[in-house]
This record gives structure tokens, C-alpha cells and sequence, in this order.
């Protein structure tokens, strides 16, 4: 009897041992859908566990093995018990929060989500072709300038569909009663909206200005006059704006989206605006104080110059542009 006794000792002794702290601490990924033999061996493998079998075997007898968090941990190895809790809702898997900004387009948000670990070659390929991830109210073949420029916390197993998702739904709450009415009361679609905002979004220096340039734009729309927009030029070439060279022929491309070459609006967005910018081509400043519609616009010295008539333009050109310091 106290052999056996013994022998129990030893064999609970050794069972506890195998279950107990490690010492190690390691990230870990615990995919979607893994089992708790699948989970035992990933931690195994990291040097959380000594045992993956009996941690698995505790898994399934308490239950736990159905309600594992797929995630990923940064987690030590202080036994078998402490684990299992941390993986079935004791701790919460990693996050990474990362901040798209206004007017940016998808391919540097995809380098955004690939610098942090994520899929972005996934979620560009998503961009250029959405397939059923497409949403009703993205009219192009596309979905450049519907992601929403925001600050998202993401789950580091997330994939490429579930941040198209998320920008999107971030969108479509854009989309209010108010800003339906006032989309047909200025006969614009929702395609038109985010495309001339995506240009206004690009060449305004601050949100201040936004207004006075998106109604420079719907005023030169309502004559057929070209929007003659640098920003537009820039995208047909996939350059950024300072890189355009007059001398190169930049501006001679031929692309639909080259506003100097054709008339209208290009056929999508040349980045994705935010706020700011969608509002402001609903409710734009169209006029001078003497009632005249604003056609022409220009920066220079820090600030934003507008004019009703182009031989003002050429002047304040000539003024403040070209005018020695």
C-alpha cells in the first residue's frame, strides 16, 4: 500500500510539475478555429507549456477547449491553469491602433496595415477589386475614396475584408438623412460627392479653405470649364503632388483622370477625404462679397487667393506667385 501510495505521489507529483511554470514568457498566435490539441502544441512550441497533451486533456475535460479566444497573446509560462484561463477570455489578445489620414489613398494605407504586421497586399488587392465586399453606394470599379480616414484599433489576427469593412461602415455612417437632401438638392451622387471631395481634400491647405475651393470646383462644373486640378494630374501619373514637373510633360498625360485635358469630373477618387472635405462640397462658398462666383484659385505666401474673373487671377499671379520675396 505504500508503494502505491508512493507511486501516486510521484506520478501526481511529476503530472503537476508538467503543468506547472515554465519561466518563459512568448508571443503566440492562436488562430481561428484551432482546437485545444492545436493550442497545446503552439504553446509547447513557445516554451509556455512542458506538456501539450495533458494541457490539451485539461482542456477538454473542463470545458475550456470550446471557449478559447483566437488572438495574439504575449503571455508567460506560468502553468498550465493560469494559461488556459488567459486564453478563454482572462486576457484580451493584442491590438494595434493605427490612424489612416485624410487624403491619403489605399496603396499608403496598405503600407500603413503592412508596417504594422498586417495584410496589406491583401487589403490593396481588396481596394482594386471588391467583388461582394462591394457596399450599393460605391458606384467605380474601386473602392478608393470610401475608406474612411480614422484612428481603428485592430485585433492582430484581423484580415484584409474585416479593415475593408470596418473603413466602410466608418463611411456609410457619413451617409445621414441631412446629407442624402442635400446631395439631391445639388444633383450630386454619392460617387460625384467623394471624387470632387478627394480633389478638395488635396488642395486645400487647411479645412478652412475647403469650402471656397469646392466651390471654385462646382462653379467651373456648372460652366464645363476644366477643373485644371494639379492633384488630379498627380494620380493619373501616381506621383505625389510635389513631384510634377511641367518640363517632364506632366500635365500633357493622357488620362481621364488629367482634369487639364478633360472636362468634368475625373471617373473616381483620387484619395480618400474625410470629414472636412465631404462637407464642404455640400455646402460650399461659392461667391465674393459682391455676389460674383468664385472660377480661379491659387496659394502663395501661406494663403489661399480667389477670384470671380481670370484677368484678376493672372494679376494676383503676377503679384504674390511671381513676385520677387
Amino acid at each position: 500500500m505504500v508503494v502505491l501510495f508512493l507511486t501516486f505521489a510521484l506520478l501526481l507529483f511529476y503530472a503537476l510539475w508538467l503543468l506547472g511554470p515554465t519561466g518563459k514568457e512568448a508571443t503566440v498566435r492562436i488562430p481561428k478555429g484551432a482546437t485545444g490539441q492545436e493550442v497545446a502544441r503552439i504553446l509547447e512550441e513557445a516554451g509556455l507549456l512542458r506538456s501539450g497533451y495533458l494541457f490539451s486533456a485539461y482542456l477538454r475535460f473542463s470545458g475550456r477547449a470550446k471557449r478559447l479566444v483566437p488572438g495574439v497573446y504575449r503571455l508567460e509560462g506560468e502553468g498550465a491553469f493560469r494559461l488556459a484561463r488567459a486564453l478563454t477570455g482572462g486576457e484580451r489578445p493584442l491590438t494595434v491602433t493605427l490612424t489612416f489620414p485624410e487624403g491619403e489613398r489605399g496603396v499608403d494605407y496598405a503600407r500603413r496595415l503592412s508596417q504594422a504586421g498586417l495584410d496589406g497586399e491583401g487589403f490593396l488587392r481588396l481596394v482594386r477589386e471588391p467583388g461582394a465586399v462591394r457596399p450599393s453606394f460605391v458606384e467605380g470599379p474601386t473602392l478608393e475614396g470610401y475608406l474612411f480616414p480614422a484612428t481603428y484599433t485592430f485585433d492582430l489576427l484581423v484580415g484584409p475584408e474585416e479593415v475593408v469593412r470596418a473603413m466602410l461602415s466608418r463611411f456609410a455612417a457619413e451617409l445621414t438623412p441631412p446629407v442624402r437632401r442635400l446631395l439631391e438638392e445639388q444633383g450630386l451622387s454619392v460617387h460625384a460627392w467623394v471624387t470632387l471631395a478627394s480633389i478638395v481634400q488635396a488642395e486645400a491647405g487647411s479645412p478652412e479653405e475647403m469650402p471656397k475651393i469646392a466651390g471654385v470646383f462646382l462653379n467651373r462644373l456648372e460652366r464645363g470649364m476644366p477643373l485644371q486640378a494639379d492633384p488630379t494630374v498627380a494620380y493619373a501619373l501616381g506621383k505625389r503632388l510635389p513631384e510634377l514637373s511641367r518640363r517632364a510633360g506632366d500635365f500633357g498625360v493622357d488620362s481621364p483622370y488629367n482634369t487639364y485635358r478633360y472636362p468634368g469630373l475625373p471617373p473616381g477618387p483620387i484619395g480618400n477625404p474625410g470629414r472636412a472635405a465631404l462637407l464642404a462640397v455640400l455646402n460650399p462658398v461659392r461667391t465674393d462679397p459682391k455676389g460674383r462666383p468664385y472660377l480661379y484659385f491659387f496659394h502663395a505666401k501661406g494663403r489661399l487667393f480667389l477670384n470671380a474673373d481670370f484677368e484678376g487671377h493672372l494679376q494676383d499671379l503676377a503679384r504674390y506667385r511671381y513676385s520677387s520675396p
